[in-house]
């Protein structure tokens, strides 16, 4: 019991320290890269490829072009019933806003995606050449129209830049929904990059990941979190390349042909940065906005694979498709939640019922132990053996109680990633002062409640234990998770708050039918 919700504590606050797979600082080589460039480039010899590479890679970069520049001139502004994006002189999405109530920030305005002093911004392009890329970001673009209104139809907007030897056109085609098409156009042939632009700057806590997401052809996802890129690396055949907090996002998808990414160290802190490599007049599909399910899933279903739950991603997207469901049929996010927990603790309770009776088995030996303990204390070897034997004779297994509940740990985990991951929770209702899901519970009611049940269960629950060390700590574990809960999305601590409550009524009922076997086992006897 003491290692099952250790663990989970170790999961709760350290998982993606302890799990996601982190970069190795000494491979400096571009593995994945080089034997497919091989294969596509004849005689080049290796060292040659991989110069071509790293010299591209880092024209992509070129901080000293468009790091800590002026705020630009707005050209074009593009309104929609649920966003506004702001074009900029240097043909770039210098802003995007959220316009939906829900996502209002704390002070009731309308949510900005980005931080406008941070670079780079979304559609930004910058040239492999030198002296082209500097003169690019001194040449402004110009705009076909100032403002257009997106009324539940597309609209185009075009964008020119004349340039001493060629003149770029975007032509950027808005939707309702928040994606768009951009079609851009060279009068000839130049290797340039085009980023999907930084990751939006609303929520990077510590609970979730952000970062860049990469999604391969054969559907499995490359994660570079914040802090974790400390070289560039080259990934072929990318179909999504996205740059994301905790509920937005901003990306470039082609399911097609797919894309060339580049994702390169964006400042001393090893944040990411990804950008797209062309050649050529090229076009592309975009999207700018909130991880929603829903609305990602109209666009394209493959496009809520944006929406990354983490280790246990394969557990938790069929568990928000359940929640989805469940919201659907009574209307309620919080009451959703509620009916979610009982059904897991429902198809769980054949594991948990096994586990609690054998803790109730360990609790009954727990004297006979610590006989054995004593008399035994300096002859460890001997300790053992007799402690097998009382084992084996009364048929109870040590591991018999921890083992249910690690193997219910991934669940537990899923649905904790999903709660804290669904934006779909922004600005959801529950009961009378829980009027957001996605924040904490401005009064703390929650997180108490969530301490006192788990420590009402735990005053129920037989401790194995005969470590008084290990049984000060048990005592401790409520204290500890109820801060823990205190910043967590009541979201969140309902689901735990009614686990707990659960728990609770699973141990009365093990407790009377362990009472009522012990009285049945006295009257045979």
């Amino acid at each position: 019991m003491l290692l099952a919700i250790v663990l989970s504590i170790i999961i709760l606050v350290g998982y993606e320290y302890f799990f996601m797979p982190k970069p190795n600082p000494a491979l400096n080589e571009f593995n994945s890269t080089k034997k497919e460039l091989s294969a596509q480039s004849g005689n080049k010899a290796p060292q040659a490829i991989e110069n071509e590479i790293q010299k591209n890679a880092q024209a992509s970069t070129t901080p000293d072009i468009s790091q800590n520049q002026p705020a630009r001139k707005i050209i074009a502004t593009i309104n929609s019933k649920h966003y506004t994006a702001f074009i900029d002189d240097l043909g770039r999405i210098a802003q995007f806003s959220v316009n939906d109530k829900r996502f209002k920030n704390e002070k009731g305005e309308v949510l900005k995606l980005f931080n406008e002093t941070k670079e780079p911004k979304a559609l930004e392009i910058r040239f492999k050449d030198a002296a082209l890329n500097r003169e690019a970001f001194k040449t402004p673009y110009v705009s076909d129209t100032k403002e257009i209104e997106i009324n539940g139809k597309s609209r185009t907007i075009t964008l020119t830049q004349k340039l001493s030897s060629l003149t770029v056109t975007k032509k950027i085609t808005f939707y309702p929904s928040g994606n768009y098409e951009i079609d851009i156009s060279l009068t000839k042939p130049e290797t340039f990059f085009i980023t999907p632009g930084g990751r939006p700057d609303v929520i990077a806590d510590a609970y979730t990941v952000h970062g860049v997401l990469i999604r391969n052809p054969d559907g499995s996802l490359k994660i570079v979190e914040d802090g974790d890129c400390d070289k560039t690396e080259v990934i072929k055949n990318a179909t999504i390349v996205s740059a994301f907090d905790r509920y937005y996002t901003t990306a470039f998808y082609d399911f097609d042909k797919g894309l060339t990414a580049i994702v390169s160290p964006l400042d001393n802190e090893q944040n990411p940065m990804v950008f797209i490599q062309l050649s050529q007049s090229s076009k592309l599909k975009g999207f700018v906005g909130p991880k929603d399910h829903r609305l990602l899933e109209s666009i394209d279903p493959r496009l809520t694979d944006i929406i990354e739950y983490g280790f246990f991603t394969f557990i938790a997207k069929p568990m928000f498709k359940l929640l989805q469901f469940l919201y659907e049929l009574i209307g309620n996010w919080g009451w959703a939640i509620v009916v979610i927990t009982i059904l897991i603790r429902v198809v769980l309770f054949p594991l948990t019922l096994k586990g609690m009776i054998s803790m109730s088995k360990m609790k009954e030996l727990a004297p006979k132990m610590k006989e054995l303990q004593a008399k035994y204390k300096d002859d460890k070897a001997k300790l053992n053996a007799k402690m097998m034997e009382l084992y084996k004779k009364h048929g109870a297994n040590p591991m018999g109680g921890c083992l249910p509940m690690l193997l219910q740990i991934p669940v537990f985990f899923a649905i904790y990633r999903v709660l804290l991951n669904a934006i779909e929770l922004k600005g959801a209702p529950w009961i009378l002062w829980i009027t957001d899901l996605s924040v904490k519970d401005p009064y703390f009611v929650l997180p108490i409640l969530m301490g006192a049940t788990m420590y009402w269960n735990q005053k129920i629950t037989p401790m194995t234990t005969t470590d008084p060390t290990q049984e000060k700590i048990m005592k401790f574990l409520p204290l500890i998770f109820t801060f823990f809960f205190v910043t967590f999305p009541a979201g969140l601590t309902l689901y735990w708050f009614v686990n707990n409550l659960l728990s609770v009524a699973q141990q009365y009922y093990v407790n009377y039918y362990l009472d009522k076997r012990k009285k049945l086992q006295k009257a045979e006897a």
